[in-house]
């Protein structure tokens, strides 16, 4: 059996109904925070600087202690502030890769992975810390120091080191943050291939929101120490709990109206907006009368094709006049004000050649039509003065 074989089948043997974390305090950094994360998931923690996420690993780690709160992983306690329980850090098995990468700079790439197993035999240091560079495919770079390596390797190799004590969880707060888009993108890759070697609770801190997208199986939003919404990427993405949430997440278009009924029987919502009457797919907030946010994602905004209508046309057809226009590679962004009303922008994506197509641009008249399967509806929040949810 190869060194890499064997290390994998030790990792995945690690099954556990995986991590617990409650954490409370009001200062520093208020912290209002509940979830879990089971064996072989991984979680990603987003939002702004500030909102608490790296504070929240520290306190998994033992780096940092919350004024109230339990981190349980299978049962046992690592926290327990109500019965005085408080691992060191060095009882957690966790392992935590940071931003930068911690690396000693007079040590080769082994020499950095050996160094933690410092209480194991040296033949078994060495064994180890080579299965390790070959899961993170760096085998046949053992020698090398930090500054021979690139951005990504060093980060690999600080990957490796976490793992070598066998973790039962792996911590990451923004690894990818300090190495070029195209390192980034690789480093994504290798996260995902290795994460089918290894059942553990993995919490990635992100502010990249796709990273968030490609890698975890659910996301936590997180405002000012509290969560917001947990669900699976999907479903924060298209069924935000907020606006809120939806302007955390990137969402654009985010609006206000009003309930007009709720249609069982069709299994539709219709919404007062504006001068349009809008249907979506039936929705669970706001009886007739009563003001709701909504959203519309990008993806479900179709244009009108000049040359050619479309039955699709039919469905919530939007007019308006093009304030921006800019392509990006192969994709345009559009935003468009809604019957030119210069306080309702709505922004979406085209492929570049279907908008020189249609003879796109600023000053331009255009129809779209509003998917009702895509549209969301929220609880209304309080109105700023152009009539669009406030913050």
């Amino acid at each position: 059996m190869s060194s890499t074989t064997a290390l994998s089948v030790t990792v995945a043997n690690t099954k556990s109904v995986g991590l617990q974390v409650r954490l409370r305090q009001i200062a520093p950094i208020p912290l209002n925070v509940d979830f879990h994360c089971r064996a072989g998931e991984l979680i990603a923690l987003v939002g702004p600087s500030g909102s608490g996420k790296s504070t929240i690993l520290r306190c998994i780690a033992g780096l940092a202690t919350p004024r109230s709160g339990t981190i349980l992983f299978n049962g046992r306690a690592w926290l327990d502030t109500a019965s005085g329980v408080t691992l060191r850090p060095q009882q957690r098995p966790v392992g935590l890769v940071f931003q930068h990468y911690a690396l000693f700079p007079h040590l080769s790439a082994l020499q950095n992975i050996a160094v933690v197993l410092a209480d194991r035999p040296k033949v078994e240091r060495e064994r180890r810390a080579r299965g390790l560079l070959e899961l993170v495919r760096l085998d046949g770079l053992e020698s090398r120091r930090p500054q021979a390596l690139s951005g990504g390797q060093q980060q690999r190799v600080a990957l490796a080191r976490s793992l070598a004590r066998e973790p039962a969880a792996l911590l990451l707060d923004e690894p990818f943050s300090a190495v070029d888009m195209v390192t980034r993108e690789k480093l994504k890759r290798e996260l995902a291939r290795l994460r089918q070697k290894l059942e553990i609770p993995i919490v990635l801190v992100t502010h990249d929101l796709d990273e968030a997208r490609m890698l975890a199986d659910r996301i936590c939003v997180l405002h000012r120490g509290q969560i917001l919404q947990t669900g699976t990427p999907t479903q924060v993405m298209s069924q935000p709990v907020s606006s809120l949430v939806a302007r955390l997440v990137g969402l654009t278009n985010v609006f206000q109206g009003e309930v007009i009924d709720h249609d069982a029987d069709k299994q539709l919502t219709h919404l007062r907006w504006l001068s349009y009457a809008l249907e979506c797919r039936e929705q669970s907030h706001g009886r007739p009368g009563e003001t709701v946010d909504w959203i519309v994602p990008s993806e479900h905004i179709i244009l009108h094709r000049r040359d050619r209508p479309s039955r699709g046309e039919h469905e919530n057809p939007i007019a308006g006049v093009i304030d921006d226009f800019v392509v990006l590679g192969g994709d345009a962004s559009i935003t468009m004000l809604v019957d030119g009303r210069a306080d309702t922008p709505l922004t979406f994506m085209l492929s570049s050649h279907v908008a020189r197509r249609n003879r796109l641009g600023v000053g331009e008249q255009v129809g779209v039509s509003l998917l009702a399967e895509g549209i969301h509806v929220m609880p209304a929040t309080d109105q700023t003065q152009d009539g669009r949810p406030g913050p």
